[in-house]
């Protein structure tokens, strides 16, 4: 048995991933909950409750509890909480005792939202919750100079939010969120596919066309894929050939946004770091970092070097982990 743990959690809106000071990343499962409605218990959680997703009678609903990377639904985030926090005492073979516990929230946030997310671990039995925007711990996962008096500039998109921080001396310098990641790519394929084709896909769908034929704003040799769904006009299923061209122009209205949202946050820095951004660059972490062409499409686009998070899926977990140590002293800096 640990007498207490800590553990760093990452309760992104698609993914919630666990750090551990001892093991490393021992967890990383969908952020979704399948509930029984006539019961109010807990069916499955992460992947297994992810495979039921459109597949399930209508007493077992599966629940994503995190919108937009804040608590949507504060029951079953603390459900979820206690799930995966008992499934990381199986994986580290030992129940965890008065664990202190590090979580991320996007710096978006407002003070209802993190009290929400404080509140629900701690319902878990935590001896200590410390809570760390998200922006300082992608940077840190990323193995960026944090606490040196250098401009970081973190783009993290996420299933929920994109956050783009300019962090010097461990602190945020500027910071600009917006509420467009990884969920609102697959809804525009959804309804593009819809209004376009007049077929209905699922969410799943539309993640993987995402992933296999998702393209940046960038010129590239293009790739088309069979798509699956119902057609809306005879209720039947129907088969559809579509193009990563196709799949570009479903995509653009999301990515403009984010752009945007790197714009404006490159426009409040304070000169003397604009000097360190031109040398450094910008660094991409979360799940959208991956999408084809990204780091090409952005670097032309802001005219400064753009690289790629050694880990980006894992960025802000690792990071969260790592804070722990960092922890009195990001505090200090956030006074």
């Amino acid at each position: 048995m640990f007498a207490n743990p800590e553990i760093g959690i990452d309760l992104g809106t698609a993914n919630i991933l666990v750090y551990t000071k001892q093991k490393g990343i021992v967890l990383n499962e969908p952020s979704v909950v399948a509930i029984d409605l006539e019961t109010k218990n807990v069916v499955a959680v992460g992947a297994e409750a992810k495979e039921m997703v459109g597949k399930t009678p209508q007493n077992i609903v599966p629940i994503r509890p995190l919108k937009d990377g804040v608590i949507a639904d504060y029951d079953v985030t603390a459900q979820l909480l206690k799930e995966i926090l008992k499934k990381v005492s199986k994986v580290m073979g030992s129940s965890l005792r008065k664990p202190t516990i590090v979580v991320c929230t996007p710096s978006g946030s407002t003070s209802v939202e993190r009290r929400a997310i404080h509140n629900a671990v701690k319902s878990y039995g935590a001896k200590n919750v410390h809570l760390i925007e998200e922006p300082i711990a992608a940077a840190i996962g990323a193995d960026l100079p944090v606490d040196e008096p250098v401009a970081n500039v973190i783009v993290d998109i996420g299933g929920g939010t994109s956050e783009v921080g300019i962090i010097s001396f461990g602190g945020v310098v500027s910071c600009r969120s917006v509420r467009i990641g990884g969920d609102s790519m697959d809804e525009e394929i959804v309804q593009y596919i819809r209004k376009q084709y007049n077929i209905l896909i699922g969410e799943r769908t539309a993640e993987q066309i995402k992933m296999e034929i998702g393209f940046a704003l960038i010129e590239h040799d293009e790739l088309t894929m069979d798509v699956r769904g119902r057609d809306m006009v005879t209720g039947l299923p129907k088969t559809i050939q579509i193009s990563s061209k196709e799949v570009q122009v479903a995509l653009k209205e999301s990515l403009e946004q984010i752009l945007e949202t790197i714009r404006m946050t490159l426009e409040d820095c304070p000169p003397e770091l604009s000097g360190d951004i031109v040398d450094h660059g910008v660094i991409l972490t979360g799940g959208g970092a991956l999408l084809k062409g990204m780091q090409q499409w952005l670097a032309s686009e802001i005219s400064v070097p753009v690289h790629l998070a050694p880990n980006p899926l894992e960025s802000v977990a690792i990071g969260t982990g790592r804070a722990l140590q960092m922890i009195t002293k990001l505090q200090k800096a956030a006074k």
